[in-house]
């Protein structure tokens, strides 16, 4: 039997930028090849310059590669017109990245409202977005994002994000900024969305606990390079030393957690 092919493929792809006043151009992106099956979660786990979001860029075309080629279904993105390609494609930022001057209601049906469909269509999709992470859409739909705690933006961003119905969620470090109580809660939540919808998610983040906990696979990246990538047990195979620093940090947490917590809940 034929393995279906990756919904998402990247190909030998690279990118630089001008490293500015005369020095030489940074490699951001060093010849990457990284495929994301239908239906996986996958998270890119690196350092601050490790090129991971760069790499999440250009997936939706925020950006454009040097080289390489990047293909989402089968589609080159380079022949895609990158307006509708963004509205085919989910988009969760860090912050939220919600318009303040917009109540809830219209940050959520922005891209349904540029693709045209009618105002009732729109208020109804409105509602069940609140309703699917977990928001009393009475109490939200009309207050605007400074009225609304970092969780519950985070939470406005990720349904914004689902409003046009896309296949491909992007998710740049979407509960680093919350704090551990309102993360965990919102990571499991939106890994129950992920399964419920039939999502494909690709999410960056600096942190391998959440990457372990969360995703299917993990890549990592160091210095624009894709170190190792597969299944946390497979990634424990790998022979990198960052990848192994990498993986360290929640074995230690883990081994401190059984000598200082209490076992069985216990005083």
């Amino acid at each position: 039997m034929t393995a279906a092919p990756p919904l998402i493929a990247f190909a030998h792809v690279g990118k630089s930028f001008d490293g500015g006043r005369g020095a030489k151009p940074v490699l951001a992106v060093d010849d990457v090849s990284l495929d994301v099956a239908e239906g996986q979660l996958l998270a890119i786990v690196g350092g601050s310059g490790s090129g991971k979001t760069t790499l999440l860029r250009l997936a939706n075309r925020l950006i454009d590669a040097d080289n390489g080629s990047i293909t989402i279904d089968g589609e080159d993105v380079r022949t895609v017109d990158p307006v509708r390609l963004r509205r085919r494609i989910g988009y969760v930022f860090q912050s939220g990245g919600l318009f303040p001057h917009m109540n809830i209601a219209d940050n959520i049906g922005i891209t349904p409202k540029l693709q045209g469909l009618p105002a009732t269509e729109i208020s109804a999709r409105v509602g069940e977005l609140l309703d699917l992470v977990r928001l009393d859409r009475a109490l939200y739909r009309d207050r605007f994002p400074h009225e609304l705690s970092g969780g519950q933006r985070q939470r406005v961003g990720v349904a914004r994000a689902l409003a046009a119905r896309p296949r491909i969620v992007l998710m740049d470090e979407p509960f680093g900024a919350l704090d551990p109580l309102t993360r965990d809660a919102l990571g499991d939540d939106y890994r129950a969305l992920h399964r419920k919808l039939g999502l494909t998610t690709v999410m960056i983040t600096h942190d391998m606990t959440e990457a372990i906990l969360l995703a299917d696979r993990v890549a990592v990246m160091r210095a624009g390079r894709l170190l190792a990538q597969g299944t946390p047990s497979e990634l424990s195979n790998s022979d990198d030393p960052y990848v192994g620093e990498l993986l360290r940090t929640p074995r230690r947490q883990a081994e401190r957690l059984k000598v200082l917590l209490p076992r069985d809940g216990a005083a």
